[in-house]
């Protein structure tokens, strides 16, 4: 296990350098120009190019990059063009919002999905398995970023029980959780109930209801047991897509979290705080995939076989 899980963090540097190459390059394509955005509308050319200079901006882009690749091995991701903080200090304080923010989201998800999946599959073409996969139907098509604004126009400014936006508390968690976890939860909700029915039909699980065992037990203890391999991979590439900011949502909640802030650095062309948001959200989804490939060998014995060979 201990050298696969090296294996895994090894085969990171290079998908790493991959993704910070691809997105510096993209950057610097996109029109605009950074020290003219930062100067202000009224600044002179002479005043933009001592700002282009500054930055190291007149230099070429694989300088630029070359720069920035030797200063990140040294653990220096530089300073943000348009704040002048730390990157990191950005990073730092944005980053936690967003991954309590996925926590709960994807807690809304699981706790609708698995419920509905698992009954529907137990319950096939019954009217609750018809209703559900409608329901999850529905999810999947429905965009996030309008649920949220409808519950916005509904729970803050019609009823006035909820914020519309900000993180101000305990509260302002109810309606971006909801609105992310639910379309979460109809993609988790069809694959939980395809990889029920695909358990339920096997021999095992025919032989535990031929003795006599309690129908609940054979469905959560034998049935879904087996079927969690793919239902945990759903469930940890949707965390790990929330733990990489859901953009959309954040900006609409006004959410002060990465995905909002990568945004922000977009418009702008910051490019440094754009590749330290990136950075951080690279390692953190690979860290989420190998989480989730060493959880199934707790799930299932014959995979932690397969890390021992």
């Amino acid at each position: 296990m201990s050298r696969y899980v090296l294996k895994r963090l090894v085969m990171l540097i290079p998908v790493l350098i991959g993704v910070t190459f691809l997105v510096y390059f993209i950057i610097s394509l996109s029109p605009g120009d950074t020290a003219a955005m930062l100067a202000g509308e009224d600044a002179d050319a002479a005043t933009i190019e001592a700002l282009r200079h500054e930055l190291g901006l007149d230099q070429p882009v694989i300088v630029q990059y070359a720069k920035y690749m030797l200063n990140l091995l040294q653990g220096d991701m530089g300073n943000s063009y348009k704040t002048g903080r730390p990157v990191t200090n950005m990073i730092v304080s944005c980053f936690p919002n967003t991954a309590k923010l996925a926590f709960w989201s994807i807690l809304v998800a699981v706790g609708i999905a698995l419920p509905i999946g698992v009954i529907s599959a137990t319950k096939q073409y019954s009217m609750f398995d018809n209703v559900g996969m409608v329901v999850a139907l529905i999810g999947v098509a429905t965009p996030n970023f309008w649920l949220g604004l409808m519950m916005i126009i509904l729970f803050s400014l019609n009823l006035g029980w909820l914020p519309s936006g900000g993180n101000k508390g305990w509260s302002s968690y109810i309606m971006p959780a909801i609105t992310l976890g639910t379309g979460d939860a109809a993609l988790i909700t069809r694959m939980t109930r395809s990889s029920m029915l695909e358990v339920i039909r096997a021999d095992y699980i025919r032989t535990a209801r031929a003795k006599g065992v309690p129908e609940n037990k054979v469905v959560y203890q034998h049935a879904l047991r087996n079927a969690l391999i793919p239902v945990v991979t759903a469930i940890g590439l949707q965390f790990g897509s929330l733990l990489g900011g859901a953009t959309l949502t954040e900006t609409v909640f006004a959410w002060p979290g990465i995905g909002r802030s990568t945004v922000d650095s977009i418009k702008t062309k910051d490019t440094t705080q754009v590749l330290g948001n990136i950075v951080v959200l690279t390692i953190t989804f690979s860290c989420v995939n190998l989480l989730v490939d060493i959880l199934y060998a707790f799930i299932d014995p014959r995979i932690k076989a397969q890390y021992k060979k």
